[in-house]
C-alpha cells in the first residue's frame, strides 16, 4: 500500500497544530515528525512535548523519527505523546534490539533507518519484529537537500529480502522526495514516502499528495 507522510520540517511551525489538520484534510496517510537533538545530527528540532501538543488536533498516524543519540532513553516519552510509528537509526548508541523491544512494548510499530553510509544489509536480521524500515535518500539532519539515487539499490535490496521471507514491512524513503524523485523510488520498492517542502510549499496540498500517490502507485512492481 503506497502511503504519504509529509514532513513537518517543512511546515510553518507558527502554526503546527493547523498544519497538522490540514495535512490530514489533505488525505495524507501519516505525519512525518522528524526529532533532532544536535549530536547525533548537526541540527535541532523538537521533542516529546511538542508532539503531545498537537496530538489532540488530528487523528492522523504520527510517524516519529529518532535522529537522536540514544534514542531507548526517550521511547516512552515519545509513545506517551503519541507516537503510533517510532523509528530509530540502526547507527545510534542504544542498543537495536532492547530499543525495538521497548518500542514494541510501549504500543507503537517499530521502524529502523539506516544512512546513506550504512547497507541495507546491516537491517536484515531485525526485519521479523519491523513495521518499516526507512532508507534515508539524505543525509540526515536538514531539509530541501537533493535526492540520491544511489540509494534506490538499497531499497531494492530491502524489498527482495522482506519479500523473500513473507514479511510485511514497510520501505520508507525520506530525502528529496517529489513529482521528479517518487517513480525511480517507487520502482525500487519504497512504498512509503516522506515528502516535505513538495507537499507543505504546494499551492494546493491535497492535489500535491494525490500527484505523489499515483505517480507512486504507477511505477511500485507488481506483484
Amino acid at each position: 500500500m503506497i502511503k504519504i507522510s509529509p514532513s513537518v520540517l517543512a511546515s510553518d511551525f507558527s502554526k503546527l497544530g493547523d498544519e497538522t489538520i490540514r495535512m490530514e484534510k489533505s488525505g495524507a496517510d501519516m505525519l512525518h515528525l522528524d526529532v533532532m537533538d544536535g549530536r547525533f545530527v548537526p541540527n535541532i528540532s523538537f521533542g516529546a512535548s511538542v508532539i503531545k501538543a498537537i496530538r489532540n488536533k488530528s487523528d492522523i498516524v504520527f510517524d516519529v523519527h529518532l535522529m537522536i543519540d540514544e534514542p531507548l532513553k526517550y521511547i516512552e516519552d515519545f509513545a506517551k505523546a503519541g507516537a503510533d510509528i517510532i523509528t530509530f537509526h540502526i547507527e545510534s548508541s542504544s542498543p537495536v534490539e532492547e530499543t525495538t523491544e521497548k518500542i514494541i512494548s510501549c504500543g507503537c510499530r517499530a521502524g529502523i533507518s539506516i544512512k546513506p553510509a550504512t547497507s541495507a544489509e546491516e537491517l536484515f536480521p531485525y526485519l521479523d519484529k519491523l513495521s518499516m524500515v526507512l532508507v534515508m535518500t539524505v543525509e540526515p539532519g536538514f531539509g530541501g537537500q537533493s535526492f540520491m539515487a544511489d540509494m534506490m539499490p538499497k531499497v531494492a535490496a530491502l524489498r527482495e529480502e522482506i519479500k523473500r521471507r513473507g514479511l510485511d514491512v514497510d520501505v520508507q524513503v525520506d530525502g528529496g522526495i517529489k513529482a521528479s524523485t517518487v517513480p525511480e523510488a517507487a520502482a525500487a520498492g519504497a512504498n512509503v514516502f516522506v515528502a516535505g517542502s513538495a507537499v507543505f510549499g504546494a499551492e494546493d496540498a491535497e492535489k500535491e499528495i494525490s500527484s505523489l500517490r499515483d505517480l507512486a502507485e504507477k511505477n511500485y512492481p507488481q506483484e
